[in-house]
């Protein structure tokens, strides 16, 4: 199968989808498109795409039956809805859109255009992780009833002051939970369900930018169990991501997307842990040099147009991780504890 996708943006992000889309048998990327040309003509060099500064001519181009989305997230609705009205596929870096009703809004848009639509949510293809959730899911770790998740990282103030976009409420929609723990926010929904109610805590303690650079909430799930989530990019030096489950039947711990420690209770339910092998690049710097899961995330997205099936993480299920955000930005703003209306 040979697919032509484009590239819609020339930042950190929109280097990674490329790299990954490159390396897929059968995958050319035609075109590129961004505001700063010097970036832009580079990556299409790289790849023999053609480069482009105007969107509209972008979206035009033929042949083309893909658009990879890295701009910012403020901008990921809009565009992914012009890209549908053409009848091209959408795969968007996270999050899907910065409010639940700009995510309606780009989904509604792919399902009358009969279009795929999905996010790269790159946790879901982590071997480890999957392991996990089906772990979980067979009901291995028995009852769940806590679970924890911390994103402590770190970023200089020059990742904000260098950039027109990050830590805006337009343009970034939010801070350190949009941006950076939005990974974490969908992982936890993937593995525990649905979330009832959040109370939240939100401050900008460390940068000069609109949005929280530091927040804490506490969760409750339908299912019944309790959750704590941390994220910050204002903790020096950063710390790798970690994320800690516990049930009835033990406890399982996560860094850097590699399980470290399973303490559990019977010996047939053993868990060979790996022990932490490398840094997290993420707790220091937004660049990613592994685009594995990306490729993975790619490859499925793909495969869900070639077969007419779903994408790993498509645009409904994206949505969740969405209006739990919504919903911890208004617990913090109000004071007060904040329902999630989860249902598009």
């Amino acid at each position: 199968m040979s697919v032509h996708i484009g590239i819609l943006g020339g930042g950190n992000i929109s280097q990674t989808h490329a790299r990954a889309a490159g390396a897929i048998e059968g995958a050319k990327i035609v075109a590129v498109c961004g505001q700063n040309r010097e970036k832009i003509n580079a990556l299409a060099a790289a790849f023999g795409a053609r480069a482009y500064a105007d969107e509209q001519a972008f979206f035009d181009h033929r042949p083309m039956e893909v658009v990879l989305i890295g701009s910012p997230s403020g901008l990921h609705a809009e565009q992914g809805i012009e890209a549908a009205r053409r009848g091209l596929h959408v795969l968007v870096e996270k999050p899907l859109a910065i409010t639940t009703e700009q995510a309606d809004a780009l989904i509604a848009a792919c399902e009358r255009a009969g279009v795929k639509l999905g996010v790269f949510f790159q946790d879901r293809v982590a071997p480890d992780l999957i392991k996990l959730k089906e772990f979980i899911a067979a009901g291995r770790l028995g009852k769940p009833f806590l679970a924890s998740a911390r994103v402590k990282w770190y970023r200089p103030p020059e990742y904000y002051s260098g950039s027109r976009w990050r830590g805006t409420w337009a343009l970034d929609g939010g801070g350190a939970l949009m941006n950076q723990g939005i990974h974490t926010v969908d992982l936890l929904l993937w593995l525990m369900g649905e979330v009832r109610s959040v109370w939240a805590r939100a401050a900008t303690a460390r940068h000069d930018i609109q949005v929280e650079d530091t927040l804490v909430a506490a969760l409750q799930f339908a299912a019944g169990a309790l959750g704590t989530l941390e994220t910050t990019t204002s903790v020096y030096p950063g710390y790798p991501r970690r994320i800690e489950v516990s049930g009835s039947e033990g406890t399982i711990v996560v860094e850097n997307d590699r399980v470290t420690r399973a303490d559990l209770r019977a010996s047939s339910l053993d868990w060979a842990a790996q022990p932490e092998q490398a840094a997290d690049e993420r707790a220091v710097s937004p660049v990613i040099s592994d685009a594995q899961g990306h490729r993975r995330i790619i490859e499925d997205f793909l495969q869900a147009i070639a077969n007419d099936g779903r994408p790993l993480c498509d645009g409904r299920e994206a949505r969740r991780s969405v209006a739990l955000v919504e919903a911890i930005y208004e617990s913090a703003r109000a004071g007060s504890p904040s329902f999630i209306n989860s249902a598009s």
